[in-house]
């Protein structure tokens, strides 16, 4: 039997050797630790401002979030699914019902990339269920004369005014440097529920509705305003629905069965243990045993890995118990550190596509992408469905993504009450159509003949 390649390690897979056999264990940490939610411990960086909530546990959240999905085929296809779904027929202005005819408005929406633009914020909408755009005015603190993305895995908010409830700075900083005061930027952040009548009292354009006396132009020329998907019981990251996934286990069965397949095929080989270790494992044993240097511990975690691979394999080790530390978190839950499941069986390789079927089919259902739309179910057979069906569940997706758009769409009025434009802002849906209409799709806004409601 071949030996497996040091190289092989990268997918999680260690060799057990037993007397007679060999067979495999993978090593993996809990993906249900990504989400710890909303512990509110804010920490301190920039002076002259409260500290900032971090994302996560350790503030490597969305990190760990992207490097799932970018794991995972069939997420990262689902997800570019729904980036394009919610951009339908792209960013629309119009001016009287008609296309613009000012050539300020032309020159404002040319220079600010609004095809860029859209695409960064449906991208960070999507996978984050938040985005963050900041309007730029000019010298004068009279129009707005840019409008940006700042990409959301590089924002964190300051903790809220104690006193009114409200979050009123944006921190943007490439927080994997570990940055210090100068390196983080703090831009003001406009009221979420009114981010226009905010912006009007701080350039001095309304009364403050505190006092009702007019406010006091600020000296600030930039401000942040967050698009924001609810979710119940978080005030500052919201908990993205599609990433249950990641705390049902699903999204861990599916990464597992190519591994399966990579052992099986490659080296004969069944995968018998799933050994997860609490994402503080090994750090608790670098700090107990006073380990600081990098390469130091690299190696004691190469030889710890090499423990738990000897403890498994042989017969000596039949009836041996492995004793592991566990601890209670404040939601009375018991997170062990270290968990042995056995989970081999003796199938073939081709046996894996009913598996495989099943996880694809709850990852898009997570992800609210139906199979036959992106072709995530195998087989020539399965998921065969009419013209008609696909046309009528495009049309359904296309649909639900009113919300999303209508609360992306609402910080682009800032600008008619800035600039004093007059404008109507949509995003169309493309709609498939049947053969009797002579062509394949056509142009359709959901958006009534008057909305004032924005």
């Amino acid at each position: 039997m071949s030996r497996i390649s040091e190289d092989f390690t990268s997918y999680g897979i260690h060799v057990i050797e037993g007397v007679n056999d060999k067979y495999a264990a993978v090593i993996t940490e809990d993906t249900r630790r990504i989400f710890d939610y909303e512990e509110v411990k804010p920490i301190e960086k920039k002076k002259g401002f409260r500290g900032y909530v971090p994302w996560g546990e350790d503030n490597e959240q969305p990190y760990l979030i992207l490097e799932k999905i970018r794991d995972d085929e069939v997420m990262s296809s689902n997800m570019w699914f729904n980036i394009c779904t919610a951009y339908g027929r792209g960013f629309q202005a119009k001016e009287n019902g008609g296309k613009i005819t000012s050539e300020e408005i032309k020159k404002f929406f040319r220079r600010n990339n609004m095809v860029k633009f859209w695409a960064e914020q449906f991208t960070d909408i999507k996978h984050f269920f938040f985005s963050v755009l900041v309007i730029i005015l000019d010298s004068e603190g009279k129009r707005v004369v840019q409008i940006r993305h700042k990409e959301a895995v590089n924002c964190r908010f300051e903790t809220c005014d104690p006193k009114t409830g409200k979050i009123e700075h944006i921190f943007f900083a490439n927080w994997k440097d570990n940055p210090d005061d100068t390196d983080i930027d703090a831009i003001p952040l406009l009221d979420e529920d009114n981010p226009v009548g905010d912006l009007l009292v701080r350039l001095g354009r309304e009364p403050d509705p505190k006092t009702g006396k007019p406010g006091t132009p600020v000296k600030d020329k930039m401000f942040a305003i967050v698009n924001r998907i609810p979710t119940p019981g978080l005030k500052y990251y919201p908990f993205p629905y599609y990433a249950s996934m990641f705390n049902s286990g699903w999204s861990k069965i599916k990464a597992m069965i190519p591994v399966a397949k990579i052992a099986k095929m490659t080296n004969g080989m069944v995968i018998k243990f799933l050994v997860e270790l609490h994402k503080d494992y090994f750090k608790k044993l670098f700090d107990t045993e006073g380990i600081t240097d990098p390469a130091k511990k690299k190696a004691r975690k190469t030889l710890e890995i090499k423990n738990i691979k000897d403890f498994l394999s042989g017969i000596d080790n039949q009836n041996k118990s492995w004793f592991s530390t566990y601890y209670i978190d404040p939601n009375g839950k018991e997170q062990k550190m270290v968990r042995i499941e056995r989970v081999g069986g003796e199938k073939e390789g081709g046996d894996y596509i009913e598996d495989a079927e099943e996880a694809a089919n709850i990852v898009c259902y997570a992800q609210g992408v139906h199979p036959s739309l992106i072709g995530a179910v195998p087989g020539k057979t399965k998921g065969s469905f009419s013209g008609s069906d696909k046309r009528e569940l495009f049309t359904m997706k296309q649909a639900l993504e009113k919300l999303t758009r209508d609360i992306m769409i609402r910080p682009f009025y800032v600008l008619n009450d800035i600039n004093g434009w007059d404008l109507e802002y949509d995003i169309p849906d493309l709609m498939l159509t049947t053969l009797d209409k002579k062509t394949d799709a056509e142009e359709v806004t959901s958006k009534p003949e008057s909305d004032d409601t924005k």
